[in-house]
C-alpha cells in the first residue's frame, strides 16, 4: 500500500508579494503583477514590460554574505523554503535532518549570474571572473543551498522540464515519499530570468505580449486577443510529508497530493500539439494515479500562458478527458496576474490551490473581454469565486513538450 503524501506548509516570492499571504491576496482582488522592466532599461526590446518581483531583499532572509553567493532565482528558492518551514511548524533535529528532502527545480537557472559574469570576462579579464559563477549558475544551487541552510541529508536532487518543473518537482518529490526514501520533501521551484537577453529570444519567437501601453491587461488567457504571455519571475515551496509523519507530529495538514502525471508531447521543440494530446494523456494519468473520474474535478487551474496556440491546445486536452464535464468545471489562469514564472509557474499555482481549500475562494482569470470560439469553457472571467472543491487538477506544460499535472484533495482524514 503506498504511503499517502499531504501538504503541510507552503511560501512563495511572486511578482504579487514577498510573502504567501500578500500574494494570495493580491490574486483573489484581480491584480496584475505586470509593469514596465525595471530590473535593466528595456527600451531596445520589443516587450518592454514583465511581471517583476518588487523590493526584494534577500540579505533579510538570507544574510548578506550569503545572498551574495546566490544567483537571484535560488535567493527566491531559499526564501520560499524558508516561509514554507515557518508554515509548516517542522523542526529540523539530528534525529529527523536525514529523512528529509529537497527537490527543486529551475527551468532557467542562473541566467543573470553568467550574463553578468560574461560582461566581467569581456571587460575586465579572465582573472576577474568570480569563483563563484559556477556554483550560481548551476540548476542544482537551489536543492542545495536549502539543504546547507537547513541541514537536510535526504534525498536531494533538481529537475529541469522548462514550464512544467514546478509541478514535476511536486510530482517526483510525492513520488519519493509515497516509495519510502524520505518522510519529508521540500519541493518547488524557482525561476529569474528577466532579462534583455531572455526577452529577446522571446520576441524573436513571437511568444511575448507587446502591449507596452498596457502591461496590466496585457496577459489575457483564453481572450480572444491575447498577443503572447508575460514574462514573470519569483519561487515557491510546498512541504510535502507522509501522512503518518505529519500525523505524528501533528502538522497541520492543508491538502493531500493525491495523483501525478507526466508525459512529452513528441511533436515540437516549442509548439504544443495542437489538438493537446500530449497534455490530454497527462491529465489522464494523473487522473488515474489520483483514483478519480473526471466528474470528480472541481476546478482546473490552468496552463492558460496567453499564446494563441497553448490556451487552445489545452481547451481541446480539456474537453478529450472531461467530456461533457469540461462545460461545467470552473477553470482559470492565475498567469493573468502573476504572469509566466517558467520553471516556477506550477509550483506557485500548486501553492495557490492550497489555499483555495482554506479559504474557499477560485481565483479568477482577468482581462478576459473577448470570447473566442475555441475556448469556450468557463474560464471565471475577471471576478474570484466562491466554491469549495475536493479534488482540484493543475496544469504545467513546457517547451520540450513536456507536460506535468497534479490533483490536490481536500484532506478529509
Amino acid at each position: 500500500m503506498r504511503k499517502r503524501v499531504v501538504v503541510t506548509g507552503f511560501g512563495c516570492v511572486s511578482p504579487l508579494g514577498n510573502n504567501f499571504e500578500d500574494s494570495w491576496k493580491a490574486l483573489i482582488s484581480g491584480t496584475s503583477g505586470a509593469a514596465t522592466i525595471i530590473q535593466f532599461d528595456p527600451t531596445e526590446n520589443k516587450t518592454q514590460f514583465a511581471c517583476e518581483v518588487k523590493n526584494f531583499d534577500p540579505a533579510a532572509t538570507l544574510g548578506a554574505r550569503e545572498s551574495r553567493r546566490m544567483d537571484r532565482f535560488c535567493q527566491f528558492a531559499v526564501a520560499s523554503a524558508d516561509e514554507a518551514l515557518r508554515h509548516s511548524g517542522l523542526q529540523v533535529s539530528e534525529e529527523n535532518r536525514d529523512r528529509i528532502g529537497v527537490l527543486v527545480g529551475t527551468g532557467i537557472g542562473g541566467i543573470g549570474t553568467i550574463l553578468e559574469q560574461y560582461d566581467v570576462l569581456k571587460n575586465k579579464g579572465a582573472d576577474r571572473v568570480s569563483p563563484f559563477l559556477v556554483p550560481m549558475m548551476i540548476a542544482d544551487n537551489a536543492p542545495g543551498a536549502i539543504a546547507i541552510k537547513y541541514g537536510v541529508r535526504g534525498p536531494n536532487l533538481a529537475v529541469s522540464t522548462a514550464c512544467a518543473t514546478g509541478s514535476n518537482a511536486i510530482g517526483e518529490a510525492a513520488s519519493v515519499i509515497r516509495r519510502g526514501d524520505a518522510d519529508v520533501m521540500i519541493a518547488g521551484a524557482a525561476e529569474s530570468s528577466v532579462n534583455s537577453l531572455a526577452i529577446a529570444g522571446l520576441n524573436s519567437m513571437t511568444a511575448l505580449s507587446t502591449r507596452n501601453n498596457d502591461p496590466s491587461r496585457a496577459s489575457r488567457p483564453f481572450d480572444a486577443t491575447r498577443d503572447g504571455f508575460v514574462m514573470g519571475e519569483g519561487g515557491a515551496i510546498l512541504i510535502l510529508e507522509s501522512l503518518e509523519h505529519a500525523n505524528a507530529r501533528g502538522a497541520t495538514i492543508y491538502c493531500e497530493i493525491s495523483g501525478y502525471g507526466t508525459t512529452d508531447d513528441a511533436y515540437h521543440i516549442s509548439a504544443p500539439a495542437e489538438n493537446g494530446s500530449g497534455a490530454a494523456l497527462c491529465m489522464s494519468l494523473a487522473l488515474l494515479d489520483a483514483g478519480l473520474a473526471s466528474s470528480q474535478i472541481d476546478y482546473i487551474n490552468a496552463h492558460g500562458t496567453s499564446t494563441a496556440l497553448n490556451d487552445k491546445s489545452e481547451t481541446a486536452a480539456i474537453k478529450t478527458v472531461f467530456g461533457d464535464h469540461a462545460y461545467k468545471v470552473a477553470i482559470s489562469s492565475t498567469k493573468s496576474m502573476t504572469g509566466h514564472l517558467m520553471g516556477a509557474s506550477g509550483s506557485l499555482e500548486a501553492a495557490f490551490c492550497c489555499q483555495i481549500f482554506q479559504d474557499g475562494i477560485l481565483p479568477p482569470t482577468i482581462n478576459y473581454q473577448n470570447p473566442d470560439p475555441n475556448c469556450d469553457l468557463d474560464y471565471i472571467p475577471n471576478v474570484a469565486r466562491k466554491a469549495n472543491p475536493l479534488h482540484i487538477m493543475s496544469n504545467s506544460f513546457g517547451f520540450g513538450g513536456h507536460n506535468a499535472t497534479i490533483i490536490l484533495s481536500k484532506y478529509a482524514g
